[in-house]
């Protein structure tokens, strides 16, 4: 039975989707990350706050597989992560700046990726993937771009690029680094709807670094729940399911946009 079928048995287990048990990790013998423990849940939103050099983009490239921790364990959707294969489940934004502006892939193309699982790189394209691509380029009102390189693309417009990849496969956990920035002030508006919609409405799980304490605290509330050396994590929960009637992600885009 694949993860999407036991969320559907079990809605109202409030599951572990990522658990965090004193995970460490250092760069040339300098640490950075020191038995981190967290534990978040099925439809939690959780806002991970702390200083530059805390350690926030290093714990959410371990979560998503790019790097591994150097002591502790890391688990998602109840699956050690070094055992985890249904990447598809998860959607993930890094910050723009880790972007090489030189990489050669047109707009579709990188929102295109999105659709694509780690063992699924080289499959062939489908209508129905080809259709979803295009519903993910006008949701997010870039279909004008479609055939621009990525890297000849403004802060924002880019922005909007690595949202459309990371929603167009209705991931269960989306996690997003800095999502906020380089991006116009109607983008962001735009933005936190979107995602306070889903949340709110779609079996779906948040983890979002963000410097914008003001953002946080208007949703998350003023205080954190955890902290963990250096990091605060801040939690809103959504676990009474007032599901909308649509199951399609991009039908928020579409609504909230």
């Amino acid at each position: 039975m694949n993860d999407n079928a036991k969320l559907k048995q079990q809605p109202g287990c409030h599951r572990e989707i990522i658990s965090l048990n004193q995970v460490c990790y250092a760069y040339e013998s300098k640490p950075v990350l020191s038995n981190v423990n967290f534990t978040v849940r099925e439809r939690d939103f959780v806002g991970l706050i702390g200083s530059n050099g805390a350690g926030k983009t290093t714990l959410l490239k371990m979560i998503v597989g790019l790097l591994r921790p150097q002591s502790g364990g890391i688990s998602l959707f109840g699956t050690p992560a070094s055992q985890f294969k249904d990447w598809n489940l998860i959607g993930y934004v890094p910050q723009r700046n880790h972007f090489n502006p030189l990489f050669p892939a047109t707009v579709r193309e990188v929102v295109q990726s999105g659709l694509y699982g780690r063992r699924k790189l080289f499959r062939r394209v489908t209508k129905e993937d080809v259709n979803r691509c295009e519903d993910a380029l006008h949701t997010l009102r870039i279909q004008d771009l479609a055939d621009k390189r990525i890297g000849a693309l403004s802060g924002g417009q880019q922005q909007r690029v690595f949202l459309a990849r990371a929603l167009i496969n209705n991931p269960k956990l989306l996690i997003l680094d800095e999502p906020l920035s380089g991006i116009d002030i109607e983008t962001q508006t735009n933005f936190f709807n979107l995602i306070r919609h889903m949340h709110q409405h779609h079996n779906i799980t948040f983890l979002m670094v963000s410097h914008d304490m003001e953002m946080v605290r208007s949703y998350l509330g003023e205080t954190p729940k955890e902290k963990s050396g250096k990091l605060n994590f801040y939690v809103r929960h959504s676990h009474d399911l007032e599901d909308c009637v649509e199951t399609d992600l991009l039908h928020s885009l579409r609504k909230e946009g």
